[in-house]
């Protein structure tokens, strides 16, 4: 008798092959060929198994068969092709389950947000517009809400990502837990979110009191691994109702579009607020659109140049030095001051480019003055950031061939809230090199007593606020008179900012003696203009002779700004 070859037994090779002939086929396709399997085993088995059964009981009986014997053989085989096909039914109907759940759940990632579990960008558009057909299907309104938190990149960088996820996370429960029935609620990215919601266009104060509990509860601080995350809210808010058109229904599109100014509009104005949208921010918007490419533009050609603002010995009037202030000639729009292109320059990014293009045109122009005046250079926030401006800084320095302690680096006081620690750093990296530092806008920030004591600055300035209100308001003359003798107590010299009037002045010297500043000694005027004036009183290098710049000699011009805000 012949043996069968070794190797897998037959039913499991017959299930592999099986296998691979139907895992060719579509998904579908699949699945009637396994419930096929099963129907057709089943019939099988009726017509087979009735035959076999009775050709059983006659056999018994008689002792005779009536049919040939392999028909049990094929009853046999019929019944494991029927368990054969019921287990693939059974295996093909769990994976149309798991098929079906992978699909809901690829359905959710692609339209919500893993973290906050709001609907995401791409999703937003679909659902504002089924909300706006269906509010005016029923004679209400929608209004959406473009919210976008404040200072949230800076808490993101101090505290990790962890922290900033936190922050996220529970400002969008804040947020969708104060908004009503209806509502929807997204997160288009970052720190900007998206909400809708239906009101009676009868109450439309409503949604002015529901906003202003947003903005109550964002600002509730936030409890993360023993830390406490402050953030804010700017939100801006556009209503179906701000423009109906003639046919349909306001775009969803539009919708956000307005939001997004009008947020923008709150952000400008302080933050921590809301505006409804206007139309002339869609020109606002255009005019700092084309800002934005005029700054892009005008760095590497040049149009940033440094004016300069004398600073004076109140007492004698003798000229100690000029502080750097910004100027854009723009080709479009003429000359434009620092107020106006600093704020934009420093959220497009490009406040450190614009920043040491201005330093080393300076330096250049400092260079050649009198060795005994000084070059004062305004630094942004921002650039305290970068852990490199100190090198930068040097790095320029000797490109000039400029001596450093000819160079007054001044530093804003909010800055010591916001980075003392890195503030710290780099003041003793500067002063290292020689380089003096002085404490900007005194008197607006958070500096305290013992920030002054173990910080070394060299010399503190005076806000122009409490400068230019002498012998207008009390409050001025007891700020001035505070500072004067804090400077005093800690061998501190002082610079006062806003000198703008002869009476002022007056005022101001009967605290002490101070640098001054301000639009009474001349506005701030160029490079080429400050050369001609120091070679008339001989205060280019080589000549020794000082220059008293009388109060008034120029007129007052254009306002004050530093080269970085």
């Amino acid at each position: 008798m012949a043996t069968k070859p070794a190797g897998k037994p037959a039913g499991r090779s017959q299930d592999h092959q099986a296998d691979r002939i139907i895992g060719k086929l579509r998904k579908p396709d699949r699945d009637i060929v396994g419930l096929g399997i099963v129907t057709a085993s089943i019939l099988l088995f009726v017509a087979n198994g009735s035959t076999v059964v009775g050709d059983f009981l006659h056999l018994v009986t008689t002792g005779r068969r009536l049919h040939d014997p392999m028909l049990g053989t094929a009853l046999l085989l019929n019944i494991a092709l029927l368990l054969f096909g019921w287990r693939r039914y059974a295996d093909l109907t769990r994976e149309i389950g798991q098929r079906r759940d992978a699909e809901e759940m690829a359905h959710k990632l692609a339209h919500t947000d893993p973290l906050t579990g709001c609907l995401n960008r791409r999703s937003i558009g679909p659902a504002l517009q089924e909300l706006v057909t269906a509010a005016a299907t029923t004679g209400h309104e929608v209004v959406v809400m473009m919210i976008d938190l404040d200072n949230f990149k800076r808490s993101n960088d101090v505290h990790g990502h962890q922290a900033g996820d936190a922050v996220l996370a529970q400002t969008a429960q804040r947020v969708r837990t104060l908004l009503p029935d209806r509502s929807i609620m997204a997160r288009l990215g970052g720190d900007e979110f998206a909400c809708a919601a239906i009101y009676d266009p009868d109450h439309v104060e409503g949604m002015d009191r529901l906003v202003m509990r947003i903005n109550e509860s964002v600002a509730r601080p936030i409890e993360f691994d023993g830390l406490s995350l402050d953030v804010t809210a700017s939100i801006g808010l556009a209503t179906t109702s701000m423009h109906r058109p003639v046919e349909g229904v306001v775009q969803a599109t539009t919708l956000l579009h307005w939001a997004d100014l009008a947020m923008y509009q709150a952000k400008k104005s302080g933050k921590n607020r809301y505006n409804w949208f206007e139309p002339d921010m869609e020109s606002e918007l255009r005019f700092r659109s084309e800002l934005e490419r005029g700054i892009r533009d005008g760095i590497p050609r040049g149009e940033f140049v440094p004016y300069y603002e004398k600073q004076v010995n109140t007492d004698t009037g003798e000229l100690t030095g000029f502080e750097m202030l910004a100027r854009w000639h723009s080709p479009r729009h003429g000359v434009l001051s620092p107020e106006l292109f600093i704020p934009i320059a420093e959220e497009i990014g490009l406040i450190s480019d614009l920043s040491e293009s201005l330093i080393r045109q300076a330096l250049r122009d400092a260079r050649d003055w009198d060795a005994r005046l000084t070059l004062s250079v305004n630094i942004s926030p921002m650039q305290l950031r970068d852990p490199w401006f100190a090198q930068k800084l040097l790095k320029l320095l000797v490109e000039a061939n400029f001596p450093p302690h000819r160079l007054d680096i001044e530093i804003t006081e909010t800055c010591l809230h916001e980075n003392v620690g890195v503030v710290r750093t780099l003041i003793t990296s500067l002063k290292n090199q020689g380089i003096r530092i002085s404490l900007d806008d005194f008197g607006t920030g958070y500096s305290s007593l013992a920030q002054l004591r173990t910080l070394p600055f060299d010399q503190i300035k005076i806000d122009r606020s409490f400068v230019s209100c002498l012998g207008k308001t009390k409050e001025s003359a007891t700020i001035i008179e505070a500072i004067s003798s804090l400077g005093r107590g800690m061998d501190l010299p002082i610079t006062a900012e806003g000198i703008e009037s002869a009476e002022v002045l007056a005022e101001l010297r009967k605290y002490g003696s101070f640098k001054g500043q301000g639009f009474l000694y001349g506005k701030p005027t160029d490079a080429t203009a400050v050369r001609a004036m120091l070679a008339e009183g001989n205060l280019l290098q080589g000549h020794e002779k000082s220059v008293h710049p009388q109060p008034g000699e120029d007129a007052p011009g254009d306002e004050r700004r530093s080269a970085a805000g």
